[in-house]
C-alpha cells in the first residue's frame, strides 16, 4: 500500500517502470547525466516515509524511469539520423549515377520461355536489325543518280598476244560495273554577259546592251546561293560548329572566315520569318501536339535576369514542328502559343507550367502526362535504394507489360473484331495498377521513397491514363524528346548562341527542318529553290513565300523536291 501511495506522490510520468530495452549505460541509451527527483510530498503519518530502504528504493525507481524516457528519446534521435543517413546516401547514389554511370535506363532483358511469342507481354523483343531466315532487301536503287561514263581501256601493252605480239581488236559491247561516288568542289562562278549593238537607227536604244546581272541572295554579297545552303544545313539540319565547316571548306580550296558566315546568317534571318509564321499558324490549328523543353544557352546579359541560361521549347504536331527560344521556362511560352488554338491534347511530362496554362485549367485543352517519365522514378529509386530494388523493378515490369498491351491495341485500331479484346486487357491492367497503388498506399510503414512515388502517381493518374479512351494519343512524350535530340547535340558542339537574333534563327530553322522531314522533302533541294526565289526577289522573302511551306506544294512539285525524287527527274 505504501508503495502505490509513493508512486501517485511522484506523479504519473513515473509510474510505468516496465523494463528498459537497453541497460543503463551501454551504447544508444543517451544518458548524459543522471536526474534526481525532488523530495517527494510528504504526507503525515505514513509509515513509509520513514523507512530509509524504502525512500532509497523510491530514488533508484525514479531514477529508473528517467533513463528509460531518455532511452525513448535516443532511440527516436537515432531512428531519425538513420533514416537522414539513408536519404543522404540514396541523393549520393543518385548524383554519381548521373555524372558517372550509363545514361541509359534499359534494364537487363530477359530470356524468352519456351513457347513465348513476341506478341507476348512481357517478352524479350527482338535483335535489331535483320532478323534470321528473314528475306533481305537488296540493295537500294540509285537509279534517280545522274550517270558519268568513263571507258576503261586496257594497258597499252596488254592489248596485244604475249606470244605472237599481234594486236588485239575492239568488239562490239562491253562489261559494265557501277560504283557510287560523291564529288565536292568549290569553284569560280563567272559569269560572261554578252553585248549587243543595234543594228538600227531607231532613236532611245543604248549604243550597247547586255544581259541583266543574274539575281544574289545578298546584294552585292560575293558567295552564291549554294555556299549559304550548305552554311544553313550544316550549322542547323547537322549540328556542326561554324568552325568545323570553315575547316571542313578549306580542304576544298574555299577560305571563308567565321565572321563572314555570322554576318551572312544575320542578313539571311530575315528571309525565314514568313515561313515561320506560317508553321506555327499551322501547329496552333492542330489537335494534338508533343511538348518538351531543354537549356539552350544565349550568351547576352540582359537587365534583370541571372545569368545565361535560356530554354528551347518544342511543340511538335502530327504535320508541323514548332521550337521557341525564351528567357523563360514558365507557363507564359505554351500558354502564348496555344493561344489560338480552341482544343486539343498536350502530351507533356509533370512540369507544373503545363499544368498552369489557362485554356488547360479551363479543360480546353487536355493534359496527357508521360509514362516515361513515371517509370524513370522507379528506376531511380531501385538504383538509389538498394534495399527497394525488388519493389521497383517489380513496378517496371507491370510498367512494361502496359506498354507492350497499349502497342498491341494501338496496332488493332482499324480492326474492331481484334481491337475489343486487346482494350479489355489495357483497362484491366491499368485497374491492376490503381488498385496496387491504394493497397501499398495504405501500408501505416510504407518506405517514404515508396511513398513520394505512389504519391506522386496517383496525382498525375488523370492526365496518365488519358489514352485508355482515346487510343490514338501515346503513353509517352518521346516525339517531343526526339525533336530535342539534334538541338541538344548542337548545345554540345556549338554551345547554344551568342546573340539573341542568333537564338531566334535557330529556333526558326529548327522549326522548318523538322517540318520538311514530317513532310519527307528533301531539305538541301527545298532550300535551294526557297533562296533562288529569294535572291530573284532582291534578297528579300518572295511574296508567295507560304506556297513553299509543304502542305501548299501541288504534288507534282512535292515530288520533284521529295528525299528521293523518282528516276525521270
Amino acid at each position: 500500500m505504501w508503495y502505490k501511495e509513493a508512486m501517485d506522490a511522484v506523479g504519473p510520468e513515473l509510474s510505468d517502470l516496465s523494463a528498459c530495452d537497453a541497460p543503463v549505460g551501454e551504447p544508444g541509451c543517451g544518458t548524459a547525466a543522471v536526474w534526481v527527483p525532488p523530495p517527494p510530498v510528504r504526507a503525515p503519518g505514513r509509515v513509509w516515509e520513514d523507512c530509509p530502504v524504502n525512500a532509497e528504493l523510491f530514488g533508484l525507481r525514479a531514477q529508473w524511469g528517467n533513463y528509460k524516457r531518455l532511452h525513448r528519446d535516443a532511440c527516436e534521435r537515432e531512428k531519425a539520423l538513420k533514416e537522414k543517413l539513408a536519404e543522404l546516401e540514396a541523393r549520393l547514389r543518385q548524383r554519381e549515377r548521373e555524372l558517372f554511370a550509363a545514361k541509359s535506363e534499359r534494364r537487363r532483358r530477359r530470356t524468352r520461355k519456351a513457347g513465348e511469342s513476341e506478341a507476348t507481354p512481357g517478352a524479350r523483343p527482338r535483335r535489331r536489325g535483320h532478323q534470321r531466315g528473314a528475306p533481305g532487301h537488296g540493295r537500294k536503287d540509285y537509279a534517280h543518280l545522274p550517270v558519268r561514263e568513263e571507258w576503261v581501256e586496257l594497258a597499252e601493252g596488254e592489248r596485244c598476244c604475249p606470244s605472237c605480239g599481234l594486236p588485239f581488236e575492239v568488239v562490239g559491247g562491253s562489261e559494265d560495273s557501277e560504283q557510287v561516288e560523291v564529288e565536292v568542289r568549290a569553284y569560280r562562278r563567272r559569269l560572261r554577259r554578252r553585248r549587243y549593238r543595234p543594228t538600227c537607227r531607231c532613236a532611245g536604244l543604248p549604243a550597247v546592251s547586255a544581259a541583266p546581272r543574274p539575281p544574289k541572295l545578298i546584294p552585292k554579297g560575293r558567295y552564291g546561293t549554294s555556299v549559304w545552303v550548305s552554311v544553313l544545313l550544316d550549322k542547323y539540319e547537322f549540328l556542326r560548329p561554324t568552325h568545323r565547316l570553315v575547316e571542313d571548306l578549306k580542304t576544298h580550296g574555299l577560305e571563308l572566315s567565321a565572321g563572314t558566315v555570322t554576318d551572312g546568317l544575320r542578313r539571311l534571318a530575315p528571309l525565314f520569318e514568313p515561313l515561320v509564321a506560317g508553321i506555327v499558324a499551322r501547329n496552333v490549328t492542330e489537335e494534338h501536339w508533343h511538348a518538351d523543353e531543354t537549356g539552350w544557352r544565349v550568351f547576352v546579359r540582359e537587365e534583370g535576369k541571372a545569368g545565361l541560361g535560356w530554354w528551347l521549347w518544342v511543340f511538335a504536331a502530327p504535320t508541323s514542328v514548332v521550337f521557341v527560344v525564351d528567357r523563360s521556362r514558365g507557363r507564359r511560352v505554351p500558354e502564348t502559343h496555344l493561344a489560338g488554338a480552341e482544343a486539343g491534347v498536350l502530351v507533356v511530362d509533370r512540369w507544373p507550367s503545363y499544368q498552369s496554362v489557362a485554356k488547360v485549367k479551363a479543360g480546353k485543352i487536355l493534359l496527357a502526362f508521360c509514362w516515361g517519365h513515371v517509370r524513370r522514378d522507379f528506376v531511380r529509386v531501385a538504383k538509389d535504394w538498394p534495399g527497394q530494388a525488388p519493389w521497383g523493378n517489380a513496378w517496371l515490369d507491370a510498367i512494361a507489360e502496359l506498354f507492350v498491351l497499349n502497342a498491341l491495341r494501338r496496332k488493332a485500331l482499324g480492326d474492331p473484331a481484334a481491337f475489343a479484346p486487346r482494350d479489355e486487357a489495357v483497362r484491366k491492367a491499368v485497374e491492376q495498377l490503381a488498385a496496387r497503388r491504394e493497397e501499398e498506399l495504405a501500408q501505416a510503414e510504407l518506405h517514404p521513397a515508396r511513398r513520394r512515388v505512389l504519391e506522386s502517381l496517383r496525382g498525375h493518374w488523370k492526365g496518365l491514363t488519358l489514352f485508355v479512351e482515346r487510343p490514338e494519343i501515346a503513353m509517352d512524350n518521346n516525339e517531343a524528346e526526339r525533336q530535342l535530340r539534334g538541338p541538344v547535340v548542337g548545345r554540345k558542339t556549338f554551345y547554344g548562341s551568342g546573340a539573341i537574333w542568333a537564338g531566334e534563327l535557330a529556333a526558326a530553322l529548327f522549326s522548318l527542318f523538322a517540318t520538311l522531314k514530317r513532310w519527307k522533302l528533301n531539305p538541301r533541294r527545298w532550300l535551294a529553290a526557297y533562296l533562288d526565289a529569294c535572291a530573284a526577289h532582291g534578297g528579300k522573302p518572295p511574296p508567295d513565300a507560304e506556297s513553299f511551306l509543304p502542305w501548299n506544294l501541288s504534288e507534282t512539285r512535292r515530288r520533284e523536291l521529295a528525299l528521293q525524287p523518282p528516276p525521270d527527274t
